[in-house]
């Protein structure tokens, strides 16, 4: 099909390739990309509805992140992940998240990202109450646990980790809420995100208390439940929740 686009300016290309890196990100975690298989990015432009230029670029900031593989003779695949690979970003995440806990104890986070942490978990309380929950109380969760952990970021008072985080929790499946989907339909859903609302409370609790240690070890602690979902991803025979799984290399 020809394109009869107007050409792009320098700002709106790198628009539009930031809107494709999100949309082929999306698509490669939805499992419309299979892995290992080289991308044939005319398919991508049609799909997508713009140029080859942003698609190229797309593909290259998702190399840059490890979705991807570059091919020896040109191109991309979608990538592979060993259950290690996914297993140590888990816990590269609650090590950084862990150092920010105890640089916000240390140093003092600031009152009013303190009461916004507090007024993030009293609704993630709300949800939480409910006996059972359903796929829009999970997304509500999904949304609210995001908050309170990009508040813990940004009270630590450090760009440069505030800037490692950012890059921790973009590797694939490393972010705080990868795998909480994948509990609707465990009947043990609910009783994992009551403890893991209890770490929240508790790091807060230890960051108002300026205790840098005791802070810093439940963060680190807190990521383990990511590694504890994972192993149950594993063995998930229904993958229909989460497609991207089938990325993961099973430990042999």
């Amino acid at each position: 099909m020809k394109n009869t686009a107007m050409p792009e300016s320098t700002d709106a290309g790198g628009s539009q390739a930031v809107k494709a890196q999100l949309r082929l990100r999306e698509m490669i975690l939805a499992g419309e990309l299979p892995s290992g298989e080289r991308i044939a990015e005319l398919a991508i432009v049609e799909k997508l509805g713009v140029s080859r230029t942003p698609i190229r670029a797309a593909l290259v900031r998702l190399e840059q992140e490890g979705l991807l593989d570059a091919l020896p003779g040109g191109g991309f695949a979608v990538r592979t992940f060993s259950e290690g690979d996914v297993t140590d970003a888990i816990e590269l995440r609650g090590t950084i998240e862990g150092l920010a806990a105890r640089l916000a104890a240390e140093r003092g986070a600031p009152a009013v990202l303190l009461a916004e942490a507090r007024a993030c978990l009293a609704q993630i309380d709300q949800v939480l109450a409910r006996p059972s929950l359903d796929d829009d109380a999970f997304l509500r969760y999904v949304g609210l646990n995001q908050q309170f952990h990009n508040l813990l970021a940004e009270m630590c008072g450090s760009a440069v980790t505030r800037r490692e985080i950012g890059r921790v929790v973009n590797l694939p499946f490393a972010s705080p809420s990868a795998f909480v989907v994948l509990q609707a339909d465990s009947p043990q859903a609910r009783d994992m995100l009551i403890v893991a609302q209890d770490h929240h409370r508790q790091v807060l609790d230890a960051i108002e208390r300026r205790e840098g240690a005791r802070a810093e070890s439940i963060m680190r602690e807190h990521a383990r439940i990511a590694r504890r979902n994972l192993r149950d991803a594993m063995q998930e025979h229904n993958l229909d929740r989460m497609p991207a799984v089938r990325l993961i290399r099973r430990r042999v």
